[in-house]
């Protein structure tokens, strides 16, 4: 027996499909279940390149000690000045996006910054990731969840977890 539920309504990601309509940039403020404090060198490209890239808004800025970047309900970055590492680490910051959203980002983070990208490329777990290694070298995946065929193979591996696809 599993101890899983759904609890959709919390999140502000759409069903998973080809044409799902991505949520509006959340402006509201809330306790932050989750966030990524990211340290840079250059807080003004960090920014520039999180915003214009990356689609994240200026939620609000401390000059010169923090920017707080928003996209989504719940996906908050916290830009502030400090040592960066040389090269990104092994690890990975996840946000949500839509399949439409993927090339969009992919081609505004190219422009921004040459050779930076990686992907769209599709995944075992049923979803389309795009890895961006950022200014302030941040390793960020853009993922997307493809449909699920409830009757299909990954239907099936999810339903063996205790995860039930729904049915339209």
């Amino acid at each position: 027996m599993a101890d899983h539920f759904p609890a959709f309504e919390l999140s502000p990601v759409p069903v998973p499909a080809v044409d799902a309509v991505a949520p509006e940039v959340h402006r509201g403020i809330y306790g932050m279940p989750m966030f990524v404090t990211l340290p840079t060198a250059d807080l003004g490209a960090s920014v520039d390149f999180w915003m214009r890239g990356l689609g994240f808004i200026d939620l609000f800025t401390i000059p010169g000690r923090m920017t707080h970047l928003r996209r989504w309900a719940f996906q908050d970055v916290l830009v502030v000045p400090g040592e960066q590492v040389s090269v990104a680490p092994a690890a990975s910051v996840s946000f949500a996006c839509v399949l439409s959203q993927l090339d969009e980002i992919a081609a505004a983070c190219e422009e921004l910054a040459p050779g930076c990208t990686t992907g769209p490329r599709p995944t075992p777990w049923n979803t389309v990731d795009l890895e961006v290694i950022t200014p302030e070298n941040t390793r960020v995946v853009l993922t997307a969840a493809r449909p699920l065929d409830p009757d299909s193979a990954e239907a099936k591996n999810l339903a063996a977890v205790g995860i039930e696809t729904p049915r339209s």
